[in-house]
């Protein structure tokens, strides 16, 4: 089953190790969890390399041994960096994460286990990525948010923070309107409509305008699973399910074909649902 929110009732510290600690500062000034950082629901810190750097002209990267294009960020100054942050959350255990192509895909699963952490230190790789050494001795786990390569790790950090940030108690306005998103309990979000009632000729779903709670629940859940089929089959293979959800699937895979076949074997997940 996808993993179900946990709001946190307390303050969780997030540091990014980065080389461009004005470019997390302006990412975080608007939105949701810009303002939990301002109200001090959450702590974030960032850790600039360049304060540990190598020699006297603030060198934080090297050229690779053994030959090859590109920088190598250097572990000494990213090892202080990890240093200096187990020191500002005393007496909290620090986990440290780098973001990094070669890491573990993020998911809500991933981030709500990540949520229940007291400190997380994130650190964003630049160059041609950052000494083997260092990874080995100060980093807890890799986390790679899509198969492509971005110029730096900063952007991803962004986007953990961001994610990170909604589990904490405060703020969201309402939690529970995150209970149903994408990806809560590994189904992808039902359609929305508001008003107009029409817009150029097409009408909202009449359940939605019946006042029947019960049967608005049970639409928009069957909504749910339809969408997941048709556009993410993979996410369904994971999960376990009710009767009532199985045969709802089972009349999925029957009346529409996902939109990438090669993602899932459809005879495993008819038997899933057996």
């Amino acid at each position: 089953m996808g993993a179900r929110l946990a709001v946190r009732d307390k303050t969780m510290w997030l540091g990014i190790v980065t080389i461009f600690p004005d470019l997390i500062r302006a990412s975080l000034n608007e939105g949701v969890v810009g303002r939990a950082i301002e109200r001090g629901d959450i702590t974030l810190e960032t850790i600039n390399p360049r304060d540990y750097p190598l020699n006297s002209y603030g060198s934080v990267d090297d050229r690779p041994y053994g030959g090859g294009p590109g920088m190598v960020m250097a572990a000494e100054p990213l090892a202080a960096c990890v240093r200096s942050a187990r020191e500002n959350v005393k007496p909290r255990t620090l986990k440290t994460a780098l973001l990094s192509p070669q890491g573990a895909r993020f998911s809500q699963s991933l981030a709500t286990e990540l949520s229940q952490l007291d400190a997380l230190l994130l650190v964003a790789g630049r160059y041609e990525g950052v000494d083997e050494r260092f990874i080995k001795n100060y980093v807890d786990l890799e986390i790679s948010i899509g198969d492509y390569v971005l110029s730096g790790g900063e952007l991803a950090a962004l986007v953990v923070v961001d994610v990170l940030g909604r589990y904490i108690e405060g703020t969201m306005s309402n939690p529970a309107s995150i209970e149903c998103e994408s990806f809560t309990d590994d189904l992808l979000d039902c359609p929305q409509y508001t008003r107009p009632r029409v817009f150029e000729s097409l009408e909202v779903p009449e359940v939605l305008l019946s006042g029947d709670h019960c049967a608005v629940e049970q639409w928009r859940h069957r909504q749910r699973i339809e969408k997941t089929w048709k556009r993410r089959p993979d996410l369904l293979v994971q999960r376990s399910y009710k009767e009532t959800e199985s045969a709802e699937l089972r009349d999925c895979v029957s009346h529409a074909h996902p939109a990438n076949l090669e993602t899932i074997e459809e005879e495993s997940l008819c038997e899933t649902t057996k």
